[in-house]
């Protein structure tokens, strides 16, 4: 028989071959490095729960990004999105924590180029043709100027973050249309949701082209929009005014975060 100690070293030395031909137990494989980018619906204006460190951002700990966080426990991650940004602001403020680490990167951006903002301001306080001519100017630049900075905004974030995957996240129509709502005519109800398919549309397609997903949350928010009875939007808010027209918690807990979680 042999002695505790000849077993002790054939031990060893198994082991040593073992890792000698690499066959030793992998190590567990690292989480993934999760960085949040885009606007104030990335940011979660309207979700309450707000961060105070993020200042006039208003991120918020009730936004999508942040449901991801919690259910997957990433080994890092970062939220830069910001309220009121648009495209520039992305590649200039908010790349800083994306290298060849990031393993995901979600965004939500593009409504402020188009104009969102003025466009509601307008279509609340102004007629029906203001309104109308005011989403025909927005719908335009979406479709004619907006493709060039998405692409420059694309460009970026792959550069910065070649291995990661990158969903790209939509926004919801505003109402639901059909059914009588105190407020905005249906005339403006129809022509701001239009205005909410042609950004769709065309951040869908420069995302596809970069070989970006892209999350579709009309579907999700479907049956729950302004004028919905289950709304999952906030109408005009008078304090504070930056959470008009945003997602509220339930919005995001149950309209933009299953969509990205589906596609991360």
């Amino acid at each position: 028989m042999r002695s505790t100690k000849t077993l002790s070293l054939l031990a060893a030395f198994g082991a040593a071959v073992l890792l000698s031909l690499g066959l030793a137990a992998p190590a567990q494989a690292a989480g993934p490095v999760y960085v949040a980018l885009g606007d104030s619906y990335s940011a979660g204006n309207g979700a309450g729960n707000y961060d105070s460190a993020s200042g006039g951002c208003h991120r918020s700990f009730s936004a999508y990004p942040y449901l991801w966080k919690n259910a997957h426990a990433p080994s890092s991650f970062a939220d830069t999105s910001c309220s009121g940004a648009v495209t520039t602001d992305v590649t200039n403020s908010q790349l800083g924590p994306l290298n060849s680490s990031t393993t995901l990167v979600s965004i939500t951006i593009g409504g402020n180029d188009a104009g969102f903002s003025d466009v509601m301001t307008t279509c609340v306080t102004g007629s029906d043709s203001d309104c109308v001519n005011r989403v025909n100017q927005a719908e335009s630049y979406a479709q004619n100027t907006l493709p060039a900075r998405l692409e420059a905004t694309y460009n970026a974030i792959r550069a910065k973050a070649p291995n990661a995957k990158v969903v790209v996240l939509g926004y919801p129509h505003m109402y639901t249309l059909n059914v009588f709502c105190v407020g905005l005519s249906d005339t403006k109800h129809r022509k701001i949701d239009e205005a909410s398919d042609v950004l769709d549309n065309v951040i869908k397609t420069k995302a596809a082209a970069h070989g970006f997903v892209f999350g579709d949350v009309r579907t999700t928010f479907n049956g729950h929009e302004l004028c919905s009875g289950d709304d999952w939007l906030h109408s005009l808010v008078v304090s504070p005014s930056w959470e008009s027209y945003h997602p509220t918690a339930t919005g995001h807990a149950s309209g933009y975060y299953p969509v990205l979680n589906a596609n991360s």
